[in-house]
Order: C-alpha cells, then sequence, then structure tokens
C-alpha cells in the first residue's frame, strides 16, 4: 500500500547539476510536488529533472534582491501549505520522511531546522560542527534574509542567508546526506566565491548594524570575531579536537583544515578590501 503523499513542495535550485541531480529526485517520490529552479543550465539537467517528472521553471538573476529562493517563494505558486529547499547534492530517506511527516502536522511551528550528514573526499563527516539549515517552512511564513547587493556578487542563490520565520522553529533529528560528487576542485572554487561573498557582506554590515539583529547567534559569534587573528586556527580547534572531528580520520583533518583556509581567506579578503576599496569591484 503506498503512503499518502506529504503536502510539501521541494524546491531544488540548480545550475549545471548533472552530476548530482537524478540521486536527490529518485528519493522524493514522496513529496506532492518537486520544482526545479533553474539558472540556465547548459548541460542535462533539465532533461533528467523532466524525466522524473519535475516542473522546471527558469530564473535570470539579475544582480539585485531577490535571489533565486526568495524570487521562487514570492513570484511562483506553491500549492503545498509546507515547502523543502533541497540542493542537488543533498539528499532524503524514508526515516527523513517519516519524520518529516510527523513534524508538518504540527499546528503550532512554522519552520524546522534540519541536519546533515557532510561528506568530504568522499567520506563520511560525523563529527565536527553540527551541519543545519532552516530550510523547510510554511508557505508564506517565511523568506530569508534580505541583503541589497547591487551587482557586487557573482552567486545567483541566496548561500548564508537564512530564513527569517514569523512564528516559532522546531528542529528535525532525522538526517539528509550532503554529498557533492563534482570532487574537491569544485569544493575549492565553490568556498573561494563564498569568501569574498562573505567578505563583501562583512563591509555591508558595518555599515547597516540593524542586519545584526536578524542573525542567528553562531552568526553573530561569527561575524563579531571573524576578523580576529586567532579565529581559523580556533575554528579548526574547536571543530577538530574539541568537536572530535579527529574520530572521521584523515577526511575530518582535511575537512577541518580547508576550512580554516576559508575563514583564513575572508579575513584576508576583509583586509584587502578595506586598503583598496576598488578591488572589491574588480573581482
Amino acid at each position: 500500500m503506498s503512503k499518502r503523499k506529504l503536502p510539501v513542495t521541494v524546491a531544488v535550485p540548480v545550475k549545471n547539476e548533472e552530476a548530482n541531480i537524478a540521486r536527490c529526485l529518485e528519493r522524493l517520490g514522496r513529496f506532492e510536488e518537486i520544482v526545479i529552479i533553474d539558472s540556465g543550465s547548459t548541460d542535462r539537467t533539465r532533461e533528467i529533472a523532466e524525466g522524473f517528472g519535475a516542473r522546471v521553471v527558469d530564473f535570470q538573476w539579475n544582480g539585485e534582491f531577490p535571489k533565486k529562493r526568495n524570487w521562487f517563494l514570492m513570484n511562483k505558486p506553491i500549492a503545498t501549505p509546507w515547502v523543502l529547499f533541497l540542493d542537488a547534492d543533498e539528499y532524503v530517506d524514508d526515516a527523513f520522511c517519516d519524520a518529516l511527516e510527523a513534524a508538518v502536522t504540527r499546528e503550532d511551528i512554522h519552520g524546522y531546522w534540519l541536519h546533515y550528514d557532510n561528506f568530504f573526499l568522499g567520506k563520511p563527516i560525523r563529527h565536527g560542527l553540527v551541519q543545519r539549515k532552516l530550510a523547510l517552512f510554511r508557505v508564506g511564513k517565511a523568506l530569508y534574509e534580505r541583503i541589497d547587493e547591487h551587482n557586487w556578487s557573482a552567486l545567483d542563490m541566496e548561500i548564508h542567508e537564512h530564513p527569517i520565520v514569523e512564528g516559532k522553529v522546531g528542529e528535525i533529528d532525522a538526517r539528509i546526506d550532503h554529498r557533492d560528487f563534482k570532487g574537491l576542485a569544485h569544493f575549492i572554487s565553490k568556498h573561494r566565491d563564498y569568501a569574498q561573498w562573505e567578505a563583501r557582506r562583512y563591509a555591508l554590515m558595518r555599515d547597516e548594524p540593524e542586519t545584526w539583529t536578524q542573525l542567528t547567534d553562531r552568526q553573530k559569534f561569527k561575524y563579531t570575531h571573524l576578523t580576529k587573528w586567532w579565529y581559523p586556527p580556533f575554528y579548526f580547534a574547536f571543530t577538530f579536537i574539541a568537536k572530535r572531528g579527529f574520530l572521521d580520520g584523515s577526511a575530518g583533518f582535511h575537512y577541518a583544515m580547508y576550512k580554516a583556509w576559508y575563514f583564513q581567506t575572508i579575513r584576508l579578503l576583509i583586509q584587502e578590501y578595506a586598503a583598496e576599496p576598488a578591488l572589491q569591484k574588480a573581482i
């Protein structure tokens, strides 16, 4: 006997994700609707998505607010009461779907934090800092935080912006696999782009202190100490030693090292942009 469809629209923002998208979509048969938000893919992403019966909508960013996820929430019809944002390299299982089915019956909760099992160099990262995102919420009760970029970023999708939810937020403990099959070079390139975005956002927040009121506690700690010399080695020690990342072996060590490199890159970019503001527009 087949299970009743979950009253959730799964929205998957993509661009050239043929390496990941089929694995993601084949796990989503229990959801009422799947929507692919495509930024002009030139590979087989769209063809694969349509083969799974997903609705594909096209998105072209103009460099201004809103980006991809907010644009979808603000402009496209969503027939279900809940929306779940997944990346193409995130994979759910029946245990997660069962937990979600119970969670969305709650009338008093409007959003949920979700937990992830990260993979790096092909190995699971079970320890270190908890990987979680606020990626499931009631339609009409949340938008991602507004950041007016005015063409200073090449990232057309919300990356570190988090949803602002009207009402109570809960947590689902069942985990989602986050496993990118594009390799280490893609990981490095992606985090280079993220570092540039973070450095520019830091400058923006300095000029708009009211944005601090919307940050999570983890974000407030990060942005308060991001420019300190000790922050990258602190992050490594905290995740690899205090949070027992060493139990993940060599993959855990390399992951913690790359994350420390990432924060050091942000720190140096902030210093460089402060000394030479024109460099922010040169990249």
